[in-house]
């Protein structure tokens, strides 16, 4: 059982954002970080998400996520997502990430859990720090999908 936290955020919606990830497995314990010059929160909080999921190793694996976004929580659950993939996700933003999760997903059985945001959740609070740091690192990387879309 693989257990995975994530958050995402921007300053600015878009603007500078970041991602962190908690991976724990019994004793195993990881975090994981990543910051973009412009992005969106949505975006980060999706990237978490994938993030965490493409650190594990070996493929089957049963993993809880525990997220505070129900945008990415409700799409899958909700079942929108595979609404957006029979439409060609018309008029929906992220397909890029989209895309990257459902190849990742296949790979494992994975649950979602709904946490509350900012409300003394340990491992929430911690992705939350990790997020925001990496969002105000000096050299982020580039969104280039997101600023290519932005852009037109």
């Amino acid at each position: 059982m693989i257990e995975i936290y994530t958050d995402g955020s921007s300053s600015g919606n878009p603007g500078p954002g970041g991602y962190g990830v908690i991976l724990r497995s019994g004793q195993h314990y990881k975090e994981l970080s990543g910051g973009f010059r412009k992005t969106t929160n949505n975006r980060m909080e999706l990237l978490a998400v994938i993030t965490g999921l493409e650190a594990i190793k070996a493929p089957n694996q049963q993993v809880t996520i525990y997220s505070d976004s129900k945008y990415v929580i409700d799409s899958i659950e909700k079942r929108w997502l595979q609404g957006w993939v029979a439409k060609g996700f018309a008029g929906k933003k992220n397909k890029d990430l989209w895309l990257r999760y459902l190849a990742i997903s296949k790979m494992h059985q994975i649950k979602f859990v709904w946490v509350r945001g900012h409300n003394g959740h340990p491992e929430n609070e911690r992705c939350d720090v990790l997020a925001v740091a990496a969002g105000k690192q000096k050299d982020l990387l580039i969104d280039s999908v997101f600023e290519a879309e932005a852009g037109k």
